[in-house]
């Protein structure tokens, strides 16, 4: 029998799956199961991937939203079929340091994407540079994002950024309402790059770095980086891999041109 310990979103939805599962699976506590069983939406899932990753345990995600990317679908009667049988995908995140307009510093990770946003009607006015190349002087826009393969169907897509194949070994840095230049699209660098993000005027355009949902205020300089040592299991349906996930997303972003 599966050893899973079964967490859910508050909705209806998520609580009606929960009730089925717990039918048919003996619910675990975190130290003795050998998987989590995450039921709610993307956002959800982020939040217990990193609230639960001390564990060192693979999470199988059940969509009970709209659209749950990171999720795997709910059939009554295939799901405990699926997840016996599912695949792991092992993805690391993004980690920023972030240095405010105090001289304190704070950490934080995140799976999706980094947000630079600016925190005031005036537009953001941003340098960035991946390693030791300046890749731009002088940004003036509503902020900036920089992304994994894994988040780049997320935010980035909205933003008109490029969807990155799983496998690809890269991140994506994509403007958001770039208003100077406005040609500039941003840039695709490989994953082992490190990104520094600098505030040209911290006092009268203050911006925020957001790590997936939490948030940093009055951002003086931005060093974002993979950090390789942090591994999320996923689990997936074994026809419905994240790698498949990312290439349909592909296909169809390739189609709507």
């Amino acid at each position: 029998m599966i050893k899973s310990n079964i967490i859910s979103d508050k909705n209806k939805k998520s609580k009606s799956i929960r009730n089925f599962l717990l039918k048919n699976l003996k619910n675990q506590t975190p130290k003795k199961c050998d998987l989590f069983i995450v039921i709610g939406d993307d956002g959800f899932m982020l939040e217990i991937l990193k609230k639960y990753r001390g564990f060192n345990k693979p999470f199988y995600g059940i969509n009970s939203g709209n659209y749950g990317f990171l999720m795997n679908k709910f059939q009554k009667k295939k799901t405990l079929k699926n997840i016996s049988k599912a695949k792991m995908t092992s993805i690391s995140p993004l980690e920023m340091t972030v240095r405010n307009n105090m001289g304190v510093i704070k950490k934080s990770i995140a799976i999706n994407e980094i947000s630079i946003l600016r925190q005031s009607r005036q537009a953001a006015s941003l340098m960035i540079k991946s390693n030791k190349k300046i890749l731009i002087k002088k940004l003036i826009s509503d902020g900036v994002l920089v992304c994994t393969a894994a988040g780049s169907t997320a935010y980035n897509f909205s933003v008109h950024g490029p969807i990155l194949s799983l496998n690809s070994k890269k991140l994506a840095i994509s403007p958001i309402s770039a208003f100077r230049p406005r040609k500039w699209k941003g840039k695709i660098i490989k994953d082992t790059s490190n990104v520094f993000i600098k505030n040209l005027n911290f006092k009268k355009r203050p911006i925020s770095a957001v790590a997936d949902n939490k948030e940093v205020r009055n951002a003086k300089s931005i060093s974002i980086r993979i950090n390789n040592k942090i591994k999320f299991n996923l689990l997936y349906d074994s026809n419905k891999s994240l790698l498949k996930k990312i290439k349909i997303e592909q296909l169809r972003s390739k189609s709507n041109k």
